[in-house]
C-alpha cells in the first residue's frame, strides 16, 4: 500500500496539475476564437524551439540528490548547483545563438526576437532546482505543487488577457518569460538550503564525474523524449506549412493538456517514493504496481472520455474552425495510454540506479517516431496523428513490459547503491 505521504504528495501535485489545466483550457478557449492556425504555428515553432535547448537542463545532475546518501547530501547538492549554473547559462547562449537560423529555415523576420527572449528563462533554473530537489527528498512537494499551480495559472491567464489586447502569437510567447520569477521566489524560499559560497565552488566541483556520468543517461532519455515530443511539430511545419502546423498543434495541446500534466505528476511523486524503499526487493516491487494501477485507473477513463465526447466539445468550445482538427485530436489523445505506464517505468529504472537502460529504448522510439511521421506527413496532419499512435502504443507497450522484468522477478540480480559523492 501507499504510504500516507505519498497520497498526499500525490494528491497535491495532481490537485495543481488539474488547476492547471483548467486556467490553460480557458486560455485556450480565448485562443482559439481569437488567434488565427498562422498565430498558433509560429507560437509552436518558437515554444518547439525552445523546448529542444531546454532539454538540458533536466539533465539528472540535481536528481542525485534524492538519491544520495546522508551523509553526501550536502556534497552532491553544491556540486549539483554549480553544473547547473554552467549548463543553464550556456543554454541561454545557445537559444540566442539558434534563433536566426530557425528564422532563415522557415522563413519568418517573426521567430528570431521570441526564440532569443525565451532563452532568458533558462537563468531562472539554477536559481531554486536544488531547493526544489531537496523538498523532493524529504517527500514535500506541496510547496512544489503550489509554485507550479501558481505560475502556469499566471500564465495562462496573461495569455488571455494579452490575447484579447491583440498581442497575437506574442499572447502565447511573452507570458512565459513575464511568470518565470513566480516559480524561483516560491521554491527557493521553501527550503533554506544555499551554497557554501554566492560567487565560486568552494569545493572545486568534488564529485563532478560521478554526477555526470549518471546524467548522461537520464539526458540521453530526456534528449530523445523532447525529441519525440517535438519531432511532429517541426516536421508538419516544414512539409505542411504553418497553418497546418496550427491545427496540429492546437489539437495536441487539447487533446494532451491535462492528460500529460498529470502523467507528470505521477512521475514527481513516484520517484521518490520507490528511491525511499530502493534496498527492499519486495516493498519496491509493490510500490511500483501499485504506481501502474493507480495510473491506469485515473488516466485510462479520463483518455478515453476525451476521445469519445471530442466531436461534441470542440466545435461547441473552441468554435467551428477547430472541427478540422477533431480527428486529430482523437488519435493523439489515444496516444497518451501507455504514457503513464512507460513514465512509472522510467522512474523505477532511475530509482534503482540504471537510467541506462531506458536509452535503447528511447533510440528504437525516436528513430521509429521519425520515419513514422515523415511516412504520415504524406497523408497530412492526420496521417501524422496515425503514425504518432501507432508508433508509441507499440514501442513503449514492449517497454513497460520487457525493461523492468530482471529486477521485479530475479531477487539474485545487484543493484548499484545509491550514490555517495566523493567526500573531500
Amino acid at each position: 500500500m501507499f504510504s500516507t505521504p505519498f497520497i498526499r504528495n500525490l494528491g497535491s501535485m495532481g490537485g495543481a496539475q488539474i488547476a492547471m489545466r483548467v486556467s490553460r483550457l480557458l486560455a485556450t478557449i480565448v485562443l482559439t476564437r481569437l488567434l488565427s492556425p498562422n498565430d498558433f504555428g509560429l507560437a509552436a515553432i518558437v515554444l518547439t524551439t525552445h523546448e529542444l535547448v531546454a532539454l538540458f537542463t533536466r539533465n539528472g545532475i540535481a536528481a542525485q540528490v534524492v538519491r544520495a546518501e546522508p551523509n553526501a547530501v550536502a556534497q552532491t547538492a553544491e556540486t549539483a548547483y554549480w553544473l547547473s549554473w554552467i549548463a543553464c547559462g550556456g543554454l541561454a547562449l545557445a537559444q540566442a545563438l539558434i534563433a536566426l537560423p530557425v528564422m532563415w529555415i522557415y522563413d519568418d523576420a517573426r521567430l528570431a526576437l521570441p526564440i532569443a527572449l525565451m532563452g532568458l528563462v533558462h537563468l531562472a533554473t539554477p536559481l531554486c532546482h536544488i531547493q526544489c530537489v531537496m523538498m523532493q527528498r524529504e517527500g514535500r512537494l506541496g510547496r512544489i505543487a503550489l509554485a507550479s499551480g501558481l505560475q502556469v495559472s499566471a500564465d495562462n491567464i496573461l495569455t488571455g488577457i494579452f490575447a484579447l489586447l491583440g498581442f497575437g502569437m506574442w499572447a502565447i510567447v511573452l507570458p512565459k518569460l513575464l511568470v518565470a520569477p513566480i516559480w524561483v521566489i516560491v521554491t527557493r524560499y521553501g527550503h533554506d538550503w544555499r551554497p557554501a559560497s554566492r560567487w565560486w565552488p568552494t569545493n572545486g566541483l568534488v564529485g563532478w564525474r560521478e554526477a555526470l556520468g549518471f546524467s548522461r543517461h537520464v539526458l540521453a532519455v530526456e534528449l530523445m523524449t523532447t525529441v519525440q515530443a517535438n519531432v511532429d511539430n517541426l516536421i508538419v511545419g516544414l512539409t505542411l506549412g504553418v497553418e497546418a502546423l496550427g491545427v496540429y498543434y492546437f489539437a495536441f495541446n487539447a487533446g494532451l493538456g491535462i492528460t500529460l500534466g498529470l502523467v507528470n505528476a505521477f512521475g514527481s511523486a513516484i520517484y521518490p517514493h520507490l528511491c525511499q524503499v530502493v534496498g527492499d526487493r519486495v516493498q519496491l516491487a509493490a510500490r511500483y504496481r501499485q504506481a501502474l494501477r493507480t495510473s491506469g485507473l485515473i488516466l485510462v477513463p479520463l483518455v478515453l472520455a476525451q476521445v469519445l465526447l471530442a466531436p461534441i466539445y470542440v466545435p461547441l468550445v473552441f468554435g467551428e474552425k477547430w472541427v478540422v482538427a477533431t480527428p486529430v485530436l482523437m488519435l493523439i489523445c489515444l496516444s497518451a495510454l501507455p504514457r503513464p505506464f512507460a513514465n512509472a517505468c522510467s522512474q523505477l529504472l532511475k530509482a534503482i540506479g540504471r537510467p541506462d537502460i531506458e536509452p535503447r529504448w528511447q533510440l528504437a522510439l525516436t528513430v521509429l517516431l521519425i520515419a513514422g511521421v515523415f511516412l504520415g506527413s504524406r497523408f497530412g496532419i492526420v496521417g501524422v496523428a496515425v503514425a504518432v499512435l501507432a508508433v508509441q502504443g507499440i514501442v513503449l507497450t514492449l517497454f513497460c513490459l520487457r525493461a523492468p522484468r530482471p529486477f521485479l522477478r530475479d531477487t539474485t540480480q545487484e543493484w548499484p547503491r545509491s550514490p555517495a559523492t566523493v567526500a573531500v
